[in-house]
């Protein structure tokens, strides 16, 4: 039994005056009563109940914890209504990371959109292409490029990322637009990559990988500067398309090697719990399968067209 259940019998005991008494309110016997006492006056060290034969009374000590057990019990019933309305109302703050090459798509939007639905959920997002640990960083959800291959994490598949060869009009008028990704070679690349990582393309050339080591005129760790550069027509970026709409739509980038995009590429939602998890996280992965669908019909992509995700399937909801 634990402390609580303890001091819960222990001002039962104090208000009736009687153990007896007390165990005909709680269904128990007078034993287990007067054990469950015993059990808390070893706790303490100290005798609560002065105890007769017709009836018990408080101690100087059992007195002082009636008197500060009342708050401490208020705090754990406030505490466990709290903790059951956030369990079952949309509230509190979530916790999300998203790769910093996807802040120009929809994904902002669509957690705008999310917040103005629920209003009680705040939000701490981080924006970083590291690899986060979700259970070692307090991560409630993270939005991560695939293929994962973490089994310890809950995945969701959101969106197929298409990748595109990109640069300016200019720039493919100077130096001739690529036909296959090895003549990528002879282009000035701007790549980004992770501190200390060799920056590498990925492409599919006959339904197989082909990979690219980079000797590139810029790396970043960030797309946004690239994006800027080869607008001024400094080079050509291998990136996903709809982290370049808003410049393709507006022609100041122009595509280049659409069919080498590799097939396995998607954006998914990965986060660590399956059960219990609280009500806004449920109402946000729901958002995000919304979110997918739309998407799914706007590009004529059945939902069964997905393959199959690196990480564990996610539970349904």
């Amino acid at each position: 039994m634990d402390s609580l259940d303890l001091i819960q019998i222990f001002r039962e005991v104090a208000r009736r005056g009687s153990f007896s008494a007390t165990a005909a309110a709680q269904g128990v016997s007078p034993a287990s009563v007067s054990k469950a006492i015993a059990q808390l006056e070893t706790r303490f060290g100290l005798r609560l109940f002065h105890r007769t034969t017709r009836k018990v009374s408080l101690t100087d000590a059992g007195q002082l914890l009636f008197e500060r057990s009342s708050a401490l019990l208020e705090l754990v019933d406030l505490a466990q209504g709290e903790l059951h309305e956030r369990a079952t109302r949309p509230s509190g703050r979530l916790t999300v990371t998203v790769p910093y090459g996807l802040g120009h798509t929809d994904l902002p939007a669509m957690l705008g959109d999310f917040l103005l639905r629920y209003p009680e959920v705040d939000l701490d997002l981080y924006v970083t292409d590291r690899v986060v640990g979700l259970a070692e960083e307090g991560v409630d959800l993270a939005f991560r490029v695939g293929p994962i291959e973490d089994q310890n994490l809950i995945v969701r598949r959101l969106l197929p990322l298409d990748f595109v060869a990109v640069a300016a009009p200019a720039y493919w008028k100077a130096h001739g637009k690529p036909a296959h990704p090895r003549e990528l070679c002879t282009h000035a690349q701007l790549a980004w990559s992770l501190h200390g990582q060799a920056p590498r393309w990925h492409f599919e050339v006959a339904g197989k990988p082909f990979e690219l080591a980079l000797q590139p005129r810029v790396n970043a760790t960030l797309a946004a500067p690239l994006i800027t550069l080869a607008t001024q027509g400094l080079g050509v970026m291998w990136a996903p398309r709809r982290a370049l709409a808003q410049w393709i739509d507006s022609g100041a980038l122009e595509c280049a090697l659409e069919p080498f995009s590799p097939s396995n590429v998607w954006l998914y939602a990965a986060y660590m719990q399956r059960r219990h998890n609280s009500a806004a996280l449920r109402v946000l992965l729901t958002h995000l399968d919304a979110f997918a669908e739309a998407f799914k019909c706007r590009d004529g992509q059945r939902p069964q067209d997905a393959p199959p995700s690196s990480g564990a399937a996610a539970p349904q909801s």
